[in-house]
């Protein structure tokens, strides 16, 4: 699916996403969406990395662009 189609259908609901062309197993995606209780006052995307550690995420011109995404 596409990285907009993957947005709307799991993101927005809460749910995590990954590339299937990625090389790292166990990698995902999530919409971080601030409450009265967060530091941050807009959404973010943060990322799960290989070695289980989260960081914020910018997608890049070929994320965006791919096909391969799928829900976890």
């Amino acid at each position: 699916m596409s990285f907009a189609d993957a947005l709307k259908a799991a993101l927005y609901d809460g749910k995590r996403i990954y590339r299937s062309g990625w090389n790292g197993k166990g990698m995902w995606i999530e919409l971080q969406t601030p409450d009265e209780h967060s530091k941050m006052g807009h959404p973010y995307l943060y990322m799960k990395g290989v070695d289980g550690k989260l960081f914020p995420w910018n997608p890049n011109q070929l994320d965006m662009l791919a096909e391969d995404w799928q829900v976890v």
